[in-house]
């Protein structure tokens, strides 16, 4: 039995970020994860290769669409779908190949095969080569991720009627997709595949696309997906997805059934906690998967942890890395912290969603007064010069003490803005204090100014 200060179970974005934080903080470290590849799903079959193709497709579509308008003339456009999938597959193997190297560097010990908890302090480890390895440890840190959730009455095959990973590596363009799930995931791939050629319809069971995300931005959102050809239907229930005769077929409670060469299940994610040994140290999780933590994620076995997806909240990579480095800095130095309303969320679509803090109605249900400024893109000369001005960025700002309560945005490169307002956030700066800060001209950070400026009624530029 090979004896470490810690084992962690899951090597994502929230596990080897723990077990390297843990490493420098002198813990000997073991990470068990079941894939060569490591990183998780975030890298191996999630953010990263999802990114990469829709930074692939977006350009085809420049190309196809948009470039004319720059005095740029191309003859012959050809998509090479397969070339464009081996781009995606070397970057997810450079990112992953990073982390043995980080490891390394790190002392981290990386075990390659299915970990699973098999006693207070021990971690029995199936290897590839099918012997087993135990592991021993005072700390156990829980952080498998999570799964893609499928409905009932969904024939999922992996194929036809497959979720975010089949829809990752679709041997061809799809003539007709469809999207069960108008969420973050569901819109970045429908928006790729349709880039590409797809006719593509979202069915989305909420009265509106992208619930939970401020109303405001969401309905500017829908409206310019749909200039893209995206057709959604909102309140639609499935109720069955089947292949019949070679052809996807979804039926809807009180709707005409659809049909379509593909469809994507998109329809949220449970924590990936089955079968990884809780019931020998006397835990369990909830329907959903989730574990129960303490505000040191401690769970109800003492020396066991848990974080990111396996406890609820928001299902982010860098949640679940901040959750990593928090945790085992608790349990080293006896202090960690991570600030959840300062965590941003982002969409990668054309134009990018990025939102960080309380929505409107989230203000409003709490009865909180607030005061909003809001700049829209087609303002900023920047944009304009970039022919990428649809959208806007808004400022949410407390009544009386000007403190910045949330900031929402949809348009260019929104991702990375999204970023000034999470550090201002983080300091518990105002309104006030953003407006004051100088932004170089021309960029698109002026739009993030000027929403500031307009929280008090001094915008110059709208």
């Amino acid at each position: 039995m090979k004896s470490f200060d810690l084992v962690v179970l899951g090597a994502g974005p929230g596990g080897y970020v723990a077990a390297i934080r843990a490493a420098q903080l002198g813990l000997n470290v073991a990470c068990v994860d079941e894939n060569q590849q490591l990183g998780g799903t975030c890298l191996r079959v999630g953010c990263i290769p999802s990114k990469a193709l829709l930074q692939s497709s977006h350009l085809y579509h420049e190309a196809k669409e948009n470039l004319e308008d720059h005095g740029i003339g191309i003859k012959k456009l050809e998509l090479d779908l397969n070339r464009m999938l081996s781009r995606k597959d070397e970057i997810v193997k450079t990112l992953t190949g990073g982390i043995k190297m980080l490891f390394q560097r790190s002392k981290v010990t990386p075990v390659i095969g299915r970990g699973k908890i098999s006693g207070p302090g021990r971690v029995t480890v199936q290897l590839k080569s099918g012997e087993i390895e135990e592991l021993s440890a005072p700390k156990i840190l829980i952080a498998t991720g999570s799964v893609p959730l499928i409905l009932p009455g969904i024939d999922f095959d992996g194929d036809l009627i497959g979720d975010s990973t089949t829809a990752l590596s679709y041997e061809d363009v799809p003539e007709s997709l469809i999207v069960i799930g108008g969420g973050y995931i569901g819109l970045e791939l429908g928006s790729v595949w349709s880039r590409l050629g797809a006719t593509v319809t979202v069915l989305e069971g909420a009265d509106r696309v992208l619930p939970g995300l401020d109303n405001e931005i969401g309905k500017i959102a829908r409206r310019i997906f749909e200039k893209q050809e995206l057709t959604f239907e909102t309140e639609a229930w499935v109720e069955s997805a089947t292949v019949e005769n070679g052809q996807c077929v979804v039926k809807c409670k009180d709707r005409e059934p659809l049909t379509a060469a593909r469809v994507l299940v998109c329809t949220g994610r449970v924590a990936n906690t089955k079968e990884i040994g809780l019931e020998t140290i006397e835990i369990s999780a909830d329907k959903r998967g989730q574990i129960v933590v303490d505000e040191n994620f401690e769970t109800a076995a003492k020396g066991v942890y848990a974080i990111g997806d396996c406890i609820g909240g928001a299902m982010l990579a860098h949640k679940a890395s901040d959750e990593g480095v928090a945790c085992v800095e608790k349990f080293v130095n006896g202090f960690g912290s991570i600030h959840y309303d300062t965590i941003p969320a982002i969409v990668y679509t054309t134009p990018e969603i990025a939102s960080v803090g309380k929505t409107e109605e989230q203000l409003k249900d709490a009865g909180v007064e607030y005061r909003k400024g809001i700049c829209p893109f087609g303002a900023n000369g920047r944009a304009r010069a970039m022919g990428d001005f649809d959208g806007r960025i808004k400022i949410l700002a407390h009544a009386e003490t000007d403190r910045i309560l949330g900031v929402h945005a949809i348009g260019p490169q929104a991702g990375d803005l999204i970023a000034e307002a999470a550090v201002a956030m983080q300091f518990g700066a105002s309104s006030e204090d953003l407006a004051r800060c100088c932004h170089a001209h021309p960029t698109l950070s002026e739009v993030m100014h000027e929403a500031a400026l307009a929280v008090s009624g001094r915008a110059i530029h709208t």
